[in-house]
């Protein structure tokens, strides 16, 4: 029987870093982001390379969903799906993943801003998908009559050993220590925007170094990081450590 783990998060939250931990497991599969098309042919968002994404993806909204929650790719035990909340604009939601296993990424808004600024233009908070994390945590919760697992990015470049052997036991999988490295550079499994977005990543082969002091904001980019604080709080109450 296929595991599907669907991870949530906003972007720039050492997500692919994660993507590339769990597809570093022999038992493991990966997608990265696979809403992401459907996404821009919804919404016409203009980000970057969306013309070629929305190319080279399933853009439609049901199929998409029916292939993650199918059977894994080359008959894996373990599938890891790398989800953004922010991205399912459309008719399909987390509660249409009732057979996943659910998790959530998150990152203090100050780093995501001051990361995501550099890649893309920042508009409005709702591009950095903290309040729809944190509705679909609550859905989940709900659904499931649980606390689903939630993980903070400081805390995992912290001690990545032990913040992911907790989260592998409370998604109900075996710790692998092979999540602790990857090979540098792009990865198969990687969208077409990784040539975009990835370049830290793909200079890297583990987990960075803990972070510093939050980074220091001005204007509207203070302004959006305060706008996702409260429902940042919300989620961290509930981090694995």
């Amino acid at each position: 029987m296929t595991i599907r783990i669907a991870m949530w998060s906003g972007p720039r939250n050492i997500s692919t870093a994660m993507m590339r931990s769990f597809g570093s497991r022999a038992d493991c599969v990966v997608s990265d982001e696979p809403f992401y098309g459907a996404f821009l042919k919804d919404t016409g968002e203009p980000h970057p390379m969306a013309a070629e994404i929305i190319a080279d993806m399933d853009c439609d909204w049901h199929s998409v969903l029916a292939a993650q929650s199918g059977d894994a790719p080359g008959g894996m035990p373990l599938w890891y799906q790398k989800h953004m909340p922010h991205h399912m604009t459309g008719p399909v939601s987390i509660a249409d993943m009732p057979d996943h296993r659910h998790a959530f990424l998150i990152r203090a808004p100050e780093r995501v801003v001051a990361s995501y600024r550099n890649k893309n233009e920042l508009r409005r908070a709702e591009m950095l998908g903290f309040a729809q994390m944190r509705r679909y945590f609550e859905v989940e919760a709900e659904r499931s009559g649980k606390i689903p697992p939630v993980v903070d990015s400081d805390d995992i470049l912290a001690d990545p050993s032990g913040v992911l052997f907790e989260l592998c036991l409370a998604l109900g999988i075996e710790w692998d220590p092979a999540m602790l490295a990857w090979k540098k550079g792009p990865h198969k499994d990687d969208g077409i925007w990784g040539a975009h977005w990835y370049d830290k990543v793909n200079r890297s082969t583990g987990f960075g170094d803990p972070p510093g002091a939050l980074p220091a904001l001005d204007g509207e980019y203070a302004g959006v990081a305060d706008q996702c604080r409260a429902d940042y709080e919300a989620l961290r109450q509930y981090r694995i450590v």
